[in-house]
């Protein structure tokens, strides 16, 4: 068995991840069973009414309804951390243009430090435009909009006592210093997700780790293909670069997870099925930590 990791996703469309004795018994489950991560989805606002495409669903609409709690996910990994001592902490996926770079880099590196370095930032540029625009943002410039934002979460990060300055298309700031710095210095590491060339393409040159969830054969590989020529082309080893891929907390076993890594996952990303349910939920999760040997 190769040395992948496992994270699950906290089941969001159940209604469950606002309710802090669920989330509590949940989160402290996993780390018994052995797994490496629990990842935590955020919608800042969800929309009755909207154009936009789904695309992780055939049908184009989101499983969510829009009234579904879906609690701030650094909030809820810094409510989680104080119920845990080992479970890494991750976002899953932090929809970047709904953040103020400034801000999030301090709130991550907050979270980062009260849970002892546990944090793992999984960004990306969001599907739902009324959710963007509702937030303040422009759709379209979102991409170049993000990679704006990765780079002055990089600088703020940073040991520079003489402070930060960034002149840049969307943000301008003078000689500030954000602290605290992330656990490992400046390294905290934030992994790109979507299904985009695009992704592939900021991954590779900004990512700590690339999460193309939804994305398999051909498809997958080109993705994979693209995000290391854009990581060589940038003068980093794209071996630097986790890459996170996506099964279930049911279906999952050894062989289809030795056929993922042999595809390059480093990490397996585990949906949960919607359930209210705690204990099934809790012996779901055994189950599938029997079937890959998970140590405890």
């Amino acid at each position: 068995m190769s040395v992948l990791k496992y994270g699950v996703v906290a089941p969001v469309a159940a209604g469950v991840t606002a309710d802090p004795r669920w989330m509590t018994a949940f989160a402290r489950h996993l780390e018994a069973c052995g797994f490496e991560s629990v990842s935590v989805v955020e919608h800042a606002v969800l929309a009755t009414q909207y154009d936009s495409v789904y695309p992780y669903d055939s049908s184009g609409r989101v499983e969510l309804a829009a009234d579904c709690p879906v609690p701030d996910p650094l909030d809820l990994l810094s409510f989680l951390a104080g119920h845990t001592d080992r479970l890494g902490l991750a976002t899953g996926v932090l929809v970047l243009p709904n953040h103020h770079p400034v801000v999030l880099a301090k709130r991550a590196a907050t979270v980062d430090v009260l849970s002892g370095g546990r944090l793992r930032l999984c960004v990306g540029v969001g599907w739902l435009r009324e959710e963007i625009e509702a937030c303040g943002t422009d759709f379209g410039s979102r991409g170049r909009r993000a990679d704006e934002q990765l780079a002055v979460l990089r600088a703020l990060w940073e040991d520079r006592p003489q402070g930060v300055s960034h002149h840049g298309e969307f943000f301008q700031f003078e000689n500030v210093v954000c602290s605290p710095k992330p656990v490992a210095g400046k390294y905290l590491p934030v992994h790109i997700a979507g299904h985009s060339k695009a992704a592939a393409r900021r991954a590779g040159r900004f990512g700590d780790g690339f999460q193309p969830l939804g994305v398999t054969g051909a498809q997958l590989d080109g993705l994979l293909g693209l995000m290391r020529d854009e990581a060589a082309a940038a003068g980093r080893d794209p071996a630097d670069i986790e890459v996170s891929l996506g099964h279930s907390v049911t279906k999952v076993d050894v062989e289809r997870a030795e056929k993922l890594a042999a595809q390059g996952a480093d990490r397996l990303v585990l949906a949960m099925p919607p359930t209210t349910d705690l204990e099934q939920a809790k012996d779901e999760l055994s189950a599938c930590a029997q079937r890959l040997s998970l140590s405890t």
